[in-house]
């Protein structure tokens, strides 16, 4: 059983992303050790870019505190490593933009994943149909590609989507960026019936989702609840002192959406 069936496999799985190296590299570590202390069933770390363009204020912010820190890709899998050491069972899933990822070959890339102890990639800005390079080179080295659905992925395009994919569904469930508003509950059960009668991986639903009371009402309908924006905003307000407070609302995200199974 793969780490990612392992995580799923207990009942709606909490999701939690962090971006890499805000406020600094070694920072990273403390957080998401705080992160798996609090009950996250699943990491994503995000790889700082100049223009995440699928990101709201707090994670762009976040970027950019990684990047003024001086936080390279080099320094991700570094983080990425550590992290393995310590944690032998959590999935870890890299998420970010296209340009770091094959500016050194896809190859190269999915072969630094494999050797950090990478479970899982999303790649934001590589749509299914231009994938020629990247989902091919981690699938040969046994990593996982999470690739997005949207309320816009009709019926006609998502076998597109699910071909290749694995380890989750991420669903974004506004047409928008994160962290900005959230979806009515009601469209959120509608869309995750949707893609569960297709798909044959988990379904996690992110985007908008900030407190216990959120996460609980999707976790009872979907098999995986992604917070982000609520802990990078706690990251930006507590700094290299954020690892408690981080600790602190997963263990609030994980009871509800754990209460749930």
């Amino acid at each position: 059983m793969s780490r990612f069936e392992a995580a799923f496999a207990k009942g709606p799985a909490l999701v939690t992303f962090v971006t890499g190296g805000d406020p600094t590299p070694e920072t990273t570590i403390s957080i998401l050790d705080a992160l798996v202390d609090g009950g996250a069933d699943v990491i994503e770390l995000g790889m700082p870019f100049t223009d995440p363009m699928a990101d709201g204020p707090a994670i762009q912010a976040a970027n950019i505190r990684s990047l003024g820190a001086g936080t390279t890709t080099a320094d991700i899998f570094h983080i990425a490593a550590r992290f393995r050491e310590k944690h032998s069972n959590t999935p870890l899933v890299l998420m970010g933009y296209a340009n770091p990822m094959v500016t050194r070959g896809a190859d190269w890339f999915a072969a630094q994943c494999r050797k950090a102890g990478v479970d899982g990639v999303i790649c934001v800005d590589i749509p299914p149909e231009e994938d020629a390079e990247l989902g091919p080179a981690l699938r040969a080295a046994g990593v996982a590609l999470i690739r997005l659905a949207t309320p816009t992925t009709d019926a006609a395009r998502l076998p597109a989507v699910l071909d290749g994919s694995s380890g989750f569904l991420y669903y974004v469930s506004v047409a928008g960026i994160t962290g900005m508003q959230q979806a009515a509950q009601t469209s959120i059960e509608e869309a995750v019936a949707r893609l569960k009668a297709q798909a044959t991986i988990p379904v996690a639903v992110g985007f908008g989702v900030r407190t216990p009371e959120q996460a609980a009402a999707i976790a009872r309908v979907a098999d995986g609840v992604v917070v982000g924006s609520a802990l990078v905003d706690l990251v930006a307000q507590h700094g290299t002192a954020a690892a408690a407070p981080v600790r602190e609302l997963t263990a609030a995200l994980a009871a509800a959406v754990h209460g749930a199974r």
